[in-house]
């Protein structure tokens, strides 16, 4: 009589063999991974333990005189240590233009400058714009013109818009456009940067 039952082949289609390789190789991975933990963990430690360097910075006009480690970066100083929190820390990659502070005039992103590399330099952040109570053309225009939704770009965007207008006092539209290519705004408020930008031009330039 035929039988009712199935060839194992059909039952069971991994081999013994296969099986005990996958086990062994899951087991080996628990181990592993733990230990790749700590070995991170004691990595940080270790960089983290590293002596701090004397570091004098001068921002906005003011110097500060600080100890940091090798490895932060001007924004993380700016934020952490100087309590300038302006500048945005989005990316944290070089790609998004959130935390473009001014070095010696020049736009930069912070969080891929590091600290130490800014001694010697003017940094300039967005909390210097706006002097007496009174806010900057760029800011005035920026409000004036709703050109800004959850805000994390516009620091960044203001910051890049005054090296232009500095250099340009009265940009076209592809100027602003270059200006700010290297700044993103997932927002999508690019139309109303762009009034911004020219409408603070044209007060800069009638002296307002």
């Amino acid at each position: 009589m035929p039988s009712d039952k199935k060839p194992p082949s059909k039952l069971f289609p991994i081999s013994r063999r296969r099986f005990i390789q996958g086990v062994s190789a899951g087991a080996t991975a628990a181990v592993l991974v733990p230990e790749i933990g700590r070995a991170q963990l004691q990595l940080d430690e270790e960089i983290a333990g590293q002596p701090r360097l004397p570091l004098r910075l001068r921002v906005n006009g003011r110097t500060f005189r600080l100890n940091v480690e090798p490895r932060w970066t001007l924004l993380d100083v700016l934020r952490n240590q100087l309590d300038l929190t302006g500048t945005k820390r989005v990316c944290d990659r070089g790609e998004c233009g959130a935390c473009t502070v001014l070095r010696d005039g020049q736009p930069i992103y912070s969080c891929l400058t590091l600290a130490i590399e800014a001694e010697g330099h003017d940094i300039q952040t967005i909390e210097s714009l706006s002097a007496d109570g009174r806010l900057h053309p760029l800011q005035e225009a920026f409000v004036k013109h709703d050109a800004l939704q959850c805000g994390f770009c516009t620091p960044g965007m203001v910051m890049a818009l005054k090296v232009l207008l500095d250099h340009n006092p009265n940009p076209t539209l592809d100027d602003v456009k270059q200006a700010i290519s290297g700044n993103l705004c997932k927002c999508g408020t690019y139309p109303k940067i762009f009034r911004a930008a020219q409408d603070a031009a044209q007060m800069m330039r009638k002296g307002s």
